[in-house]
């Protein structure tokens, strides 16, 4: 018997983005470019928190968890996009 809990009002329901989008957000928001290797790796940087490495092709789709990821890792939030 499997028991489903009531979703969590706290986290926000996150669309599917693509890369491009989702990075421009978070530049938006005060993050920028520090290195970029490549066409997909780039390590992104703020002060105040900790780099990060963006590694996706800009055409590639993001899901709805990776973006849980990305905006507990950059404080990007629905309204961003």
């Amino acid at each position: 018997m499997s028991v489903s809990l009531p979703p969590d009002k706290s986290i926000p329901n996150w669309p599917s983005t693509k890369a491009k989008r989702a990075l421009a957000a978070v530049l938006r928001i005060g993050w920028r470019i520090k290195r970029q290797g490549g066409t997909s790796h780039r390590i992104l940087e703020r002060p105040g928190w900790p780099d990060l490495l963006f590694a996706y092709h800009d055409r590639v789709t993001l899901g709805p968890g990776a973006m849980r990821v990305l905006a507990k890792k950059t404080g990007l939030t629905p309204d961003d996009l």
